[in-house]
């Protein structure tokens, strides 16, 4: 288990009830079990207060962590007969993006995401999950195929902001990322987005723009990083902690702007410590938003997510 800053306490107290549990492995003749069950008791009860109200940056921490469950090992859990589908048709295939056909509950549908990796090796491969335009138009060629067959749209998203290289930018990232947005507002066919970790600027909002958005409770979303948004404000990274304050980007401040429609609740401790369970509370929320979107029409599932967008700005926090 990797532990964020915040969570060094915890971490000590873990670390020794596992050193004593080593030594009652090792026969030493000394009962340990009454004082690992009383750490155990006291790293649970810190875990719920750690965890009970987490700030912006702490959230942002969490979202981030290597740990979490990402877009691949949520397609293995929740759907079955997955055909994964590569390339743009244009210019390559993007890693950071994993798309294809699937079943979902044994209905077919088109599942997308954004893959990090979990090792130095995969993060790498999948670009750490930094989209390029290519990836978004695989993205388009995709949601182009489930609007022509009528299947339903799910997508998972976990990315830092597209990727901002010298290569992506020729080949006309800013062009991509309006592009797979427009798609989302045009098919005419149930669009269901997860926040599974980080939603990253326009990077997030291309496979974002859905008749239903979702957060993972612990998860962000938001037009810039905190890093980001600080160095442009007040030319200061620092000032990190600062700005996720102001952007707004957490699960529970979203909801109650309007942004999203449901807060999915992870386990204890983040979907890092039980991602089983967390992916599972996952697909319970993901059949609830498909069932709501069930029998309309096309052009009714059109005006839903325009009208949603068009609508967003009217709540206030107040």
């Amino acid at each position: 288990m990797t532990y964020l800053d915040f969570e060094k306490p915890l971490a000590d107290i873990e670390g020794k009830a596992e050193e004593l549990r080593a030594m009652g492995r090792k026969g030493e003749g000394v009962d340990v079990d009454k004082e690992a069950a009383a750490l155990d008791k006291k790293a649970g009860d810190m875990l719920v207060d750690l965890y009970k109200n987490l700030d912006p940056w702490r959230k942002t921490l969490v979202a981030r962590h290597p740990d979490r469950p990402h877009c691949r090992a949520y397609i293995d859990a929740l759907f079955t007969e997955y055909t994964p589908l590569a390339g743009d048709r244009t210019f390559g295939d993007d890693h950071a993006v994993m798309g294809g056909l699937a079943r979902f509950n044994d209905a077919a549908c088109v599942v997308i995401g954004h893959e990090k990796g979990n090792d130095t090796k995969t993060r790498l491969h999948h670009n750490f999950g930094m989209a390029r335009p290519e990836g978004y138009r695989k993205a388009i060629r995709l949601m182009d195929m489930a609007h022509r067959f009528g299947l339903p749209v799910i997508t998972l998203v976990d990315t830092p902001g597209a990727y901002p290289g010298k290569g992506a930018e020729e080949r006309g990232q800013s062009e991509a990322i309006a592009r797979c947005t427009q798609k989302c507002l045009e098919i005419g066919v149930p669009l269901i987005s997860v926040i599974i970790g980080e939603g990253g600027s326009g990077g997030a909002v291309a496979f974002a723009t859905a008749n239903r958005i979702a957060m993972l409770e612990h998860s962000i979303y938001s037009v810039i990083s905190p890093e980001g948004c600080a160095s442009i404000l007040w030319k200061d990274s620092e000032r990190m902690r600062e700005a996720a304050e102001a952007l707004r980007l957490t699960a529970q401040d979203l909801l109650k702007l309007g942004v999203i429609d449901r807060i999915i609740k992870e386990p204890t401790g983040g979907a890092q410590r039980d991602p089983d369970a967390a992916i599972q509370a996952t697909g319970q929320e993901i059949s609830a938003l498909l069932a709501e979107l069930s029998g309309k029409k096309p052009a009714d599932l059109i005006k839903d997510r325009r009208q949603k967008f068009l609508s967003m700005g009217s709540k206030s926090l107040n």
